[in-house]
């Protein structure tokens, strides 16, 4: 499983709060959804997460053993 705890992680690192995301239209409320249900998001999510954070993929997301 994918799991994106990374990604929550670093919001609150950076104290970038998921209403801040949706409102610059970074992304979607149906993406943040998912996200937190550890399902798959399209890769244009992750791309514009990237850029908003200055990261990488592996920076906001994990392969993880069920």
């Amino acid at each position: 499983m994918i799991s994106y705890k990374k990604t929550f992680d670093l919001l609150k690192e950076k104290g970038i709060n998921t209403t801040q995301l949706r409102r610059e239209n970074i992304i979607t409320q149906s993406a943040l959804t998912s996200m937190r249900r550890n399902e798959h998001i399209n890769t244009r999510s992750i791309e514009r997460l990237c850029a908003a954070l200055e990261c990488q993929p592996s920076d906001l997301m994990e392969y993880v053993e069920e």
